[in-house]
């Protein structure tokens, strides 16, 4: 499954559904449901700056989240019009990509992972209950577990 590094705060602010566009310098051509992890990392100076003080799990994927479409900013004019959307302080650069994100849900229990640049591909684990006994993807678990929570 796809997944993709995203420093804290702004991993939580998107599985929260606070962040709904994610910023970056790169286009990609991919659509579709994709992990979020967050690095070790912490934006401790965008924490200030948008007053979020709070301990946040980092080295995991956290969640998931569903890239919708990608909008190329053309001016430094339409990225504070999205600022709302996207929370980043970055200025403008020729080239800056809004990855449109919707249907974003956090996970119980995050999934140690190291991360990547771009978009990568990840294995999840398994979980052994008892030798040769092998209970779902964590992935699959938390599908199930977001539906019957929701219905």
């Amino acid at each position: 499954m796809k997944c993709l590094s995203i420093c804290q705060p702004f991993a939580n602010l998107i599985i929260q559904n606070k962040k709904t566009i994610e910023l970056r310098k790169w286009n990609t051509n991919f659509r579709g449901i994709f992990l979020i992890h967050a690095p070790i990392k912490i934006r401790k100076e965008d924490c200030k700056r948008l007053k979020i003080n709070e301990e946040f799990v980092t080295g995991a994927i956290i969640g998931k989240a569903e890239l919708f479409d990608v909008k190329k900013y053309e001016s430094l004019k339409e990225i504070r019009i999205d600022k709302n959307k996207h929370f980043s302080s970055q200025s403008f650069q020729k080239t800056t990509y809004g990855f449109i994100l919707k249907n974003a849900k956090p996970f119980r229990i995050p999934i140690a992972c190291k991360g990547k640049l771009k978009f990568f591909d990840t294995e999840l684990p398994k979980i052994k209950i008892k030798e040769n006994k092998i209970v779902n993807d964590m992935i699959e678990e938390e599908f199930t577990y977001q539906w019957v929570g929701h219905h």
